[in-house]
């Protein structure tokens, strides 16, 4: 079969159709937005470079085991033969009295001796650079926006009423109420919506500053004010341009 011939204007309508659904591609980086009573107003377009990263699955499993690893204290303490409190006397003679061979007290052997091998004060510090942790944290980002899970709220909901009600409501509307719940603001500082959230269990509060990858992950739903999400796309942009 012969095909027919393609001219040369027919050549570029195809490839500024092609640079058009590529664009609309691109274009597909939205989060809903959600007033109080649970009805969407808005969908808003977040930046590729920000919420569209190559995950890197390894790079995550390392995050993670060191943020965990670094969350223990190594506070905890035992206490040697050497440290226990008590005499150091023979308690009775070598020979003649039918029982062991026993020296001082303070002897593991004994009820209130020291502890052989036991637990000591130490550091549990692990290290993972800068780079490592941005790309960890945009990577995370981005898995939570391909599965659904980042959901932007009206800036309205700082005028909420402070009662627990409101937010259960809202998110039985919007269907979360099951849900492993991170909310996401501007500042921790007092406001109606902390108020009417704090006390719902499975929902945790956080600030853009202090927000870290285990968050994210950790989260089924994130919940960003719509300000809290500007603040970190200009936050990310700034840390961009200052490499």
């Amino acid at each position: 079969m012969i095909m027919p011939r393609v001219s040369q204007k027919n050549k570029k309508v195809v490839k500024k159709t092609r640079r058009i659904v590529k664009k609309e591609k691109k274009s597909t980086l939205l989060a809903k937005v959600y007033n109080y009573q649970g009805e969407e107003l808005e969908e808003i377009s977040l930046p590729k470079e920000i919420f569209s990263i190559k995950v890197n699955p390894k790079l995550l499993a390392q995050y993670i085991r060191v943020y965990l690893t670094n969350q223990r204290q190594g506070t905890v303490s035992t206490k040697t033969r050497g440290e226990v409190a008590g005499s150091t006397r023979k308690i009775y003679r070598q020979k003649g009295t039918g029982k062991a061979r026993h020296g001082s007290i303070k002897a593991p052997i004994f009820v209130g001796g020291g502890v052989v091998g036991g637990p000591k004060p130490r550091d549990f510090l692990l290290k993972i650079n800068k780079k490592q942790k941005r790309k960890v944290f945009l990577g995370s980002l981005t898995l939570k926006l391909e599965e659904g899970a980042i959901i932007c709220l009206a800036d309205d909901f700082l005028k909420i009423k402070p009662k627990t009600k409101n937010m259960v409501n809202f998110f039985d509307k919007v269907g979360i109420a099951d849900k492993k719940n991170l909310l996401v603001l501007p500042k921790l500082e007092k406001n109606n919506l902390i108020l009417a959230s704090r006390n719902i269990p499975g929902v945790k509060i956080t600030d853009v500053q202090t927000l870290n990858s285990y968050q994210v992950l950790a989260a089924d739903k994130i919940l960003f004010l719509k300000t809290a999400i500007n603040n970190l796309i200009d936050k990310l942009k700034k840390s961009n341009e200052n490499k």
